[in-house]
């Protein structure tokens, strides 16, 4: 009984750790990508608090800078989704990014509305 306790109890605690460190993505992260609309840089300023993630998208392109609250953002282990609701030029855009963490680097695929698909990966900044 005792050994079927101690198992379970270090099965728990294995899986709580891996949780934690692949869920580590509190801080900055930036990408650069080639898009529809020409190069994109990212500055992604993120929070995780349990499952939940927040913070803040940054996007450059060419002169045009906009800031965007991150919405609906979850973390499941390594995997990372959540939800950027650009305005670009007037256009309210919902871009959706899915994600998976490994080490300093996260790769995105994100769906920008009904106009396609980018891959992109963002990096920590140290």
């Amino acid at each position: 009984m005792f050994l079927r306790k101690s198992l379970v109890l270090t099965a728990l605690i294995l899986a709580g750790l891996v949780c934690l460190y692949a869920g580590d993505i509190t801080g900055k992260w930036t990408a650069e990508f080639d898009s529809q609309v020409g190069v994109q840089k990212y500055t992604f300023e993120l929070k995780a608090e349990g499952a939940n993630l927040t913070g803040t998208a940054i996007s450059r392109i060419g002169d045009a800078q906009a800031q965007t609250k991150i919405t609906e953002g979850k973390i499941s282990g390594d995997d990372v989704t959540f939800v950027e609701n650009l305005d670009y030029q007037g256009m309210a855009l919902r871009i959706v990014y899915k994600g998976k963490i490994s080490g300093d680097e996260i790769k995105f695929e994100r769906t920008v509305g009904e106009y396609g698909v980018n891959s992109l990966v963002a990096k920590r900044v140290k």
